[in-house]
């Protein structure tokens, strides 16, 4: 257990937390949940995580994560907050998520202050993200590429790919929105950090792609289906090694524990529909106003007029009196 007057007598070593990947949110829940059940501050949490290309790569024992720690209650808002921010590319995101962590455990008074400064600077974190995905949605633009899928079965249709820099590490989360939106057709975007390809039933992710490699807008299709190639190329077998390197729970999630072909099998899908031409509504002609029928009247009733004769009646323009 730390205190902070101890903590400034008797410094201690930084405890150093890595996390497999800029965007790992359960694997922060579960840190932070272990450093605050032994007490850690935030100030002694030194906070990493592996590139997006070294998600095989031996990574050191989180001893806070050890074992099953009690789950903290927060503000709904908050875990909003955090599922946003932690896609930031900036570096102090986790240690500022678990301050805040720390400060709603211990100052309960903290949600009600808008203007607290760790607050706000995690929801300026949280806007630009959703920012920078709203811009990936509207300004990612398809190549079509014929491949090698496309020339033994036309039906499946082309291949589309698409390069983007994005300003975050929102490429893993964007891929789960193109592959509902383009649910029918195949489609791989490549970024600088990590590349998503949709074959039409499941969702793959490989390495990134170097700016300087990355096809020019106006490139061929050779020079896009180079680069796609490239990117998804079949990855070598796993070795003996790679097993006790890499943690069990995320041994179902790697790429090598199976090999990615490079050309999927294609299946039916429906592009005759994207192919028709668009549907033309019939405009609609207002019909002429038919006089409504008047019923008969009874002697000495008043007498009923139809709309288009009140309408040309002179007490028509005289106001209502209730």
């Amino acid at each position: 257990m730390s205190d902070p007057l101890t903590n400034d007598l008797f410094p201690q070593a930084l405890l150093s937390v890595t996390l497999q990947g800029p965007g790992d949110l359960e694997g922060f829940r579960r840190a932070a949940r272990g450093l605050l059940a032994q007490q850690i501050l935030p100030a002694q949490v030194s906070w990493h995580s592996t590139e997006a290309q070294d998600l095989l790569a031996t990574l050191p024992d989180n001893p806070a994560a050890a074992g099953d720690a009690p789950a903290v209650q927060v503000p709904p808002e908050f875990v909003a907050l955090c599922e946003s921010a932690i896609l930031h590319a900036d570096p102090r995101r986790f240690g500022l998520l678990y301050r805040l962590l720390w400060r709603l455990v211990h100052e309960p008074g903290l949600r009600h202050d808008p203007l607290d400064a760790d607050l706000v600077e995690l929801q300026h974190m949280a806007q630009a993200v959703r920012d920078e995905m709203h811009t990936m949605k509207a300004f990612v633009r398809f190549h079509s590429v014929q491949d090698e899928s496309f020339r033994n079965h036309p039906e499946g249709g082309p291949l589309h790919v698409a390069w983007v820099e994005p300003a975050h590490h929102t490429a893993p989360a964007m891929a789960a929105f193109f592959a509902r939106r383009f649910a029918q057709m195949r489609w791989a975007i490549l970024t600088p950090e990590r590349s998503a390809q949709w074959d039409g039933a499941r969702l793959h992710f490989g390495p990134g792609l170097k700016k300087a490699d990355a096809p020019l807008p106006d490139a061929g299709e050779k020079h896009w289906l180079a680069c796609y190639e490239r990117t998804f190329e079949p990855t070598r077998p796993m070795g003996r090694s790679l097993p006790k390197a890499m943690p069990r729970r995320s041994r179902r999630q790697a790429l090598e524990t199976g090999r990615l072909p490079l050309v999927s099998p294609a299946h039916q899908r429906n592009h005759h529909l994207s192919a028709q031409p668009a549907t033309r509504l019939a405009r609609r002609v207002a019909q002429p106003r038919a006089a409504l029928a008047v019923p008969a009247q009874a002697p000495g009733a008043p007498v009923q007029r139809s709309l288009d004769e009140l309408a040309c009646s002179p007490d028509a323009v005289q106001p209502l009196l209730i």
